[in-house]
C-alpha cells in the first residue's frame, strides 16, 4: 500500500519507476532487501529481529529451561576451570549443540514460516561483533566452545556454592542517622538532605 509522499524501496524489479507525483518505487536489485524508510530496517534486518524475539520467548519458557538445566546438571561436574581442555568436552559440546539447536529450530519452525537455521546461523556470524546480551551469549554457545565452557563453569560455581557473597560485607545505614563533621547530612547523590 502506498501513501502520498511515501517512498517505497522494492527488490522485485530491475527498473526505477515514478508513479504519480508523490511515490517512487526504488529498486535495489535481487538482494531481497526491501527497506522500510520509516524504520530504516531492511526486510532482512526485520526478519532477523523477529527471529531473535522468538528465541527470547523460547528460552524464557519452561520447556527450554528444563532441557538446558537438565543438560547443565548432567555435565557440570565434568568441567574444570583450567586452561587445558579434556577431550570429553568436545563430545559434550556437540551433544549440547544437537539438543539445544534442534529444540530451538523445531520451535522456530512452528512460529515462523520458512525458517532456516543455516540462514539464521550465517546472519548471526555476520553480526557477531554488534550483538550483545544474554540471548546472544546462549547463541554463541553453539559456535564458541569457550563461551560454552564458561557457561558450564558458571553453573558449576553456582551449584557448588563457590560464588562470592558480598552481602556480609555491606552495611545499610539510614542517611538520616549519619552526620558529617559539620553536622550536615548527605545522601548518595552528594546533595545535602538538610538543604543549603
Amino acid at each position: 500500500m502506498s501513501y502520498p509522499g511515501s517512498v517505497k524501496m522494492a527488490s522485485n524489479s530491475n527498473n526505477i519507476h515514478a508513479q504519480g507525483d508523490m511515490e517512487v518505487d526504488l529498486v535495489i536489485g535481487d538482494d531481497n532487501l526491501d527497506e522500510d524508510l520509516e524504520t530504516g530496517l531492511s526486510s532482512k534486518d526485520a526478519y532477523f529481529d523477529t527471529v531473535i524475539g522468538c528465541i527470547e520467548d523460547i528460552i524464557m519458557e519452561e520447556p527450554f529451561q528444563i532441557i538446558q538445566n537438565g543438560f547443565l546438571e548432567k555435565y557440570y561436574k565434568e568441567f574444570e576451570d583450567t586452561e587445558e581442555n579434556k577431550f570429553c568436552y568436545t563430545d559434550i559440546h556437540k551433544e549440547y549443540i544437537t539438543i539445544i539447536e534442534s529444540y530451538l529450530e523445531a520451535e522456530l519452525k512452528k512460529r515462523l514460516a520458512n525458517f532456516s537455521m543455516s540462514d539464521f546461523t550465517q546472519q548471526l556470524q555476520e553480526r557477531k561483533e554488534e550483538l550483545e546480551g544474554e540471548i546472544f551469549e546462549i547463541l554463541l554457545t553453539f559456535s564458541d566452545f569457550m563461551v560454552f565452557k564458561e557457561m558450564l563453569l558458571d553453573y558449576k560455581t553456582e551449584k557448588e556454592g563457590n560464588t562470592i557473597d558480598l552481602s556480609s560485607e555491606l552495611t545499610v545505614v539510614s542517611v538520616k542517622d549519619r552526620q558529617t563533621k559539620d553536622d550536615v547530612s548527605f545522601c548518595i547523590s552528594g546533595n545535602s538532605i538538610k538543604g543549603p
